[in-house]
């Protein structure tokens, strides 16, 4: 009978990989990488103001707006992460865009800069934080104007937060909104 012996190495296996496995790797995560492997949480004081990995609906044009989240259910719903899968002719996503575009305009009128493209289309996870060093420098005036702030003093604090290339190679330069905005809101 092969029953036996085939159970006994389905139960080995199962503690292997459903347990030992899982447990040396949250181990091993939490040791080297105790900021990630607890989500990567911001804190201000004594309570969690977001997470670094997850970004936040900001509508509020004393604040950067992020890039726009494609998720169900409530913008930057990370139970539902995902794109829209919308392709680039479908008309609901021209809609969608051409809506975005409007919005940023009617909230700063007198900018005649292009608008990035990562203002107005959603990430394919639809839970992202950043948003291009340029996407930050097109919203510099319209915070400032909002906040009563000189402009060079809100470009500076964007070019404070500009994270660079992962090892210097990997992915664009980008911006956190949460930690620029909580930067914003620390300034006298």
């Amino acid at each position: 009978m092969q029953v036996r012996p085939a159970l006994v190495v389905f139960a080995w296996l199962s503690v292997l990989t459903g347990v030992l496995y899982p447990v040396v790797v949250t181990v091993a995560a939490r040791g080297l990488f105790p900021s990630q492997a607890g989500g990567s949480l911001i804190r201000e004081a004594d309570s969690v103001v977001g997470s670094a990995l997850i970004g936040q609906p900001f509508d509020d044009p004393r604040y950067f707006w992020g890039r726009p989240s494609a998720t169900a259910g409530f913008p930057y719903n990370a139970a539902l992460s995902g794109g829209s899968n919308l392709g680039p002719t479908n008309p609901a996503l021209i809609e969608a865009v051409h809506a975005r575009v409007d919005r940023l305009r009617s909230a700063d009128p007198t900018n005649p800069a292009p608008i990035p493209i990562d203002l107005v289309t959603a990430s394919g996870s639809g839970l992202d934080p950043h948003i291009s060093p340029e996407a930050a420098r097109y919203q510099v005036d319209r915070v400032a104007r909002a906040r009563g702030l000189r402009p060079d003093a809100v470009r500076a604090l964007v070019l404070a937060h500009v994270e660079g290339r992962a090892a210097g190679v990997l992915g664009e330069p980008r911006v956190n909104v949460l930690r620029l905005n909580l930067a914003l809101d620390a300034l006298p």
